[in-house]
């Protein structure tokens, strides 16, 4: 019996390896993530005026808009990522594609830290920039999906969601760190920050990068995979057969994330601009809010992973998208009052249905998909969820804004997204306890699709 098996005894305890995987995928999705969202944060503060000069000089609010899309343009290369990566991972491992994304992800953020700006080279500073946004959103889109198979597939069966949320508390930690990292320099060196010190995140990813690889080299391959080596056969065309048999799975599984991940790039990218742009509060001040707020992202997300333990993925799921749809349009007005203390209020009650919304994910997807498309499913469908989502809602936030000028607007198109993310997930079948393994896996695979036997 395999390792994972043993493992997924109740009451077992946790093994030295089942440790250092989930410090493994939560080191390394950290890090990934801190470098994705330094960007983001970075562009609602300075990389308008630095990299699109002339239209900062002429139409600031339509820099911002511009300024806001880069961040969605790297969403529309993670299906790329999310292909390669599926693919390869589905055939050559879930390890080393950790280790790649991290090493490409940490390479594309250093970069953007020594780029120079439209003053200097004029036109190519833009266009240097969106090609490393490219390759970090490739990088992203292969990330989650092997990080999330590494804890679930490692799990005992009656801890996959808690296991599964490690990768998962990753992005606010990720969301944290930048976050903190913005508040402490732009705190520190005021305008000098504008000037140079923006670059100094970006770089630090350097360091960042070191210690994840040390970590993720140091995990060994999820048991399933090492199934699926000894039964190569099987998986001789992974690709083509998610598409042929599991298109459905897929689909669904993208519209599941479209409300947790529109509203989540709205905590990282959007609030803190509108407040120090529109609102003109302190810019230090909203960004220490924005961080802590974000703790409430991190605690609400793992436990949102327990939580579906006990009562399933699809009802924890549920219970997340019911809270996000009530609460989206409300925080609005108590962000309005320019009062520092009820902005953090308003954020961190929307961290409750992020987090329950997210912490179950790893798991629930994992479960939907046979062994040997796993990795392809679950990344491509993340990554159509992401481009769906979150992509470019911190640009549609800025034009509701430009053309309704009322905040709630926002709130409204956050709610219509928890709505069609809660029917999605209300259409799954509970997964909660379904095997993942290889054998067991195919059997029923073979059950349900007997030409893909042949």
């Amino acid at each position: 019996m395999s390792q994972a098996v043993n493992a997924a005894q109740p009451g077992s305890r946790m093994t030295r390896e089942e440790r250092r995987v989930l410090a493994g995928t939560l080191v390394g999705t950290t890090i990934e993530w801190y470098d994705f969202f330094i960007y983001a944060q970075a562009a609602g503060v300075v990389l308008g005026p630095l990299f699109l000069a002339p239209v900062a000089k002429e139409n600031p609010g339509l820099s911002q808009v511009i300024a806001f899309a880069t961040i969605g343009i790297s969403f529309l290369f993670r299906p790329l990522g999310a292909v390669v990566a599926g693919h390869l991972g589905d055939r050559l491992g879930r390890k080393r594609m950790l280790v790649f994304t991290l090493i490409l992800m940490g390479i594309s953020t250093s970069l953007i830290g020594v780029l120079p700006t439209y003053a200097q080279v004029g036109i190519l500073a833009p266009v240097l920039l969106i090609l490393l946004r490219v390759l970090q959103g490739f990088s992203a889109g292969g990330e989650w999906g092997g990080a999330a198979l590494m804890s679930v597939e490692h799990a005992p069966v009656n801890k996959r969601g808690y296991f599964g949320a490690y990768p998962q508390i990753g992005v606010p930690i990720g969301m944290i760190l930048a976050t903190f990292t913005l508040w402490i320099l732009t705190s520190v060196m005021g305008s000098a920050f504008n000037e140079w010190g923006w670059r100094i995140p970006f770089l630090l990813s350097i360091v960042l990068i070191v210690v994840g690889y040390m970590i993720r080299r140091a995990v060994e391959e999820s048991p399933v995979f090492k199934q699926l080596q000894e039964r190569q056969k099987e998986s001789s065309a992974p690709l083509g057969q998610l598409f042929r048999y599991n298109f459905k799975e897929v689909a669904l599984t993208a519209f599941i994330f479209i409300a947790n991940n529109a509203a989540g790039y709205l905590l990282i990218a959007y609030f803190a601009t509108y407040a120090v742009g529109a609102l003109k509060m302190d810019r230090p001040t909203v960004l220490l809010a924005t961080t802590l707020a974000s703790f409430g992202w991190l605690v609400f997300t793992l436990w949102g992973g327990m939580l579906s333990d006990r009562l399933g993925r699809v009802r924890t799921f549920q219970i997340g998208y019911a809270f996000l749809a009530l609460w989206a349009i409300p925080m609005w007005f108590l962000i309005d009052t320019k009062n520092i203390v009820w902005y953090f209020v308003a954020l961190f009650v929307m961290t409750l249905g992020l987090g329950l919304s997210y912490g179950p994910q790893s798991a629930l997807y994992a479960e939907m998909f046979p062994a040997k498309v796993r990795y392809s499913g679950v990344s491509i469908g993340y990554a159509l969820g992401a481009i769906l989502g979150g992509a470019f809602a911190p640009m549609i936030a800025e034009m509701l804004m430009n053309e309704f000028k009322a905040s709630w607007t926002i709130g409204l198109y956050i709610a219509v997204t928890a709505v069609i993310s809660l029917v999605a997930v209300s259409l799954v079948k509970e997964t909660k306890g379904v095997d993942l393994h290889v054998a067991e896996a195919h059997t029923e695979y073979v059950r349900e699709h007997p030409e893909a036997a042949r």
